[in-house]
């Protein structure tokens, strides 16, 4: 069997040059091209270990130290922190894309009835897979983007209420701008059913983008996000049900801004 050391080793290159080009992306690193060719050129060389007679534990160990090598000589070493969430990322970046492939490669490779697998005979080109990969690593990229975007975007709430202390995940929507007339101050859309007892309330009237109507709002006593108190005024609407998921209010950006 012939094995092609410079094939392979190009290979192994452009996946590399991939994964540290996404983990620049994605941490926004702001590196140069040569810095991250550097990179992959010397994560490229483990190829070479593949014919070395050691063990996987030292193999193992020889990769490991390469791609700190790897990391150190495309993004630097700033500080521990920063060298870890690059390794880190890498890390991530390579088991996703790789997962994905080889997911790709038995998908096509090989048929299957129930449990029993059997190889068809088609196998899904290296060249193909290597111009795969930048298309999942753009969607990895975009998803974890999302991901971070949206989870900045929850807080944890906690409003006292007479005696009662009500946890919340809350969630904040750009598109809550609403603001009580009577005190002009900022409303937080709650689930009427986590409020007992309400008594005294004051109805306020509201707009949506198909209706207008009326919603019954409540003040609380004390309102805590993320563990800081917030010490304006407030008002906390209580409607039926919130078509969010997982969301047990609705954060205004009035609040948050303050």
């Amino acid at each position: 069997m012939k094995i092609y050391i410079d094939y392979i080793f190009l290979l192994n290159f452009l996946f590399d040059f991939i994964l540290l080009l996404s983990v620049s992306l994605m941490l926004r690193r702001n590196i140069k091209l040569k810095r991250i060719m550097l990179g992959s050129f010397i994560g490229g060389i483990t190829i070479f270990f593949l014919f070395l007679n050691i063990d996987s534990l030292m193999l193992f160990l020889l990769k490991t130290i390469v791609s700190i090598l790897m990391i150190i000589s495309t993004f630097g070493f700033i500080s521990f922190k920063y060298f870890l969430k690059n390794l880190v990322f890498l890390y991530m970046s390579s088991l996703f894309l790789g997962g994905t492939l080889y997911a790709l490669n038995i998908q096509f490779s090989y048929l299957h009835e129930g449990l029993i697998f059997y190889h068809n005979g088609l196998s899904i080109n290296v060249i193909v897979l290597l111009f795969l990969s930048p298309i999942i690593i753009y969607l990895y990229i975009k998803q974890l983007k999302d991901l971070k975007q949206n989870y900045s975007k929850y807080y944890k709430v906690d409003i006292k209420y007479k005696d009662n202390l009500i946890k919340l995940t809350g969630f904040l929507d750009t598109g809550n701008k609403l603001i009580d007339p009577y005190s002009l101050s900022p409303v937080i859309i709650a689930r009427e059913k986590d409020f007992k007892n309400t008594g005294k309330y004051t109805i306020i009237p509201f707009s949506t983008i198909n209706d207008t109507s009326v919603i019954k709002c409540i003040k609380p006593d004390k309102l805590f996000i993320n563990g800081i108190e917030y010490k304006k005024k407030v008002r906390i609407g209580l409607v039926k049900n919130l078509k969010m998921e997982g969301v047990g209010c609705i954060l205004n950006p009035a609040i948050i801004g303050d």
